[in-house]
């Protein structure tokens, strides 16, 4: 299992497990499938550069992409999770935890020693995945922006030290 940021050439399976990830769990992300699966290759291709705000990390095993994160600094200059995902046949493994280590290291090798995330705490599995992260609800809430009906909380971690 390799896990490492995207580069350019690595648009075409950015693009696959993305959407492979919105059809699997459609209200979990901020994006719909419809919007993401309407972006150009050279959309694709700037989001795998890193040249459009967030930074995306890839597993693999072997050739095919089998989970997803990202790392994306906010208007408020806050480092966010995003787009964290694993294929179902791979969860349970420990892979969600070493690709949000993964962000971990990213942002605070760019000087952030804080990293929020938004999650539905109905989801289950992903908060208890979070909370064993490190991770600490908040009691701030807003609506998902691809489904305004869901209410997510933020949860938040912070660096030792």
């Amino acid at each position: 299992m390799t896990i490492r940021p995207t580069t350019a050439a690595d648009w075409r399976a950015l693009k696959a497990i993305r959407l492979t990830a919105l059809l699997d769990a459609p209200t979990a992300f901020g994006v719909t499938y419809a919007a993401a699966a309407a972006y150009t290759d050279e959309q694709w291709q700037a989001r795998a550069a890193g040249t459009d705000r967030a930074e995306y990390v890839l597993a693999f095993d072997g050739e095919q992409p089998v989970g997803i994160a990202a790392g994306v600094v906010s208007a408020q200059e806050e480092y966010n999770l995003i787009a964290m995902w694993v294929r179902p046949h791979y969860r349970g493994t420990g892979l969600a935890a070493r690709l949000i280590e993964a962000v971990k290291a990213r942002a605070q090798a760019k000087g952030h020693r804080r990293i929020v995330l938004d999650v539905a705490p109905e989801n289950v599995a992903a908060a208890n995945l979070y909370l064993r992260q490190g991770f600490a609800f908040l009691p701030e809430w807003e609506p998902l922006a691809s489904h305004p009906a869901i209410s997510v909380q933020k949860m938040a971690w912070v660096a030792a030290g």
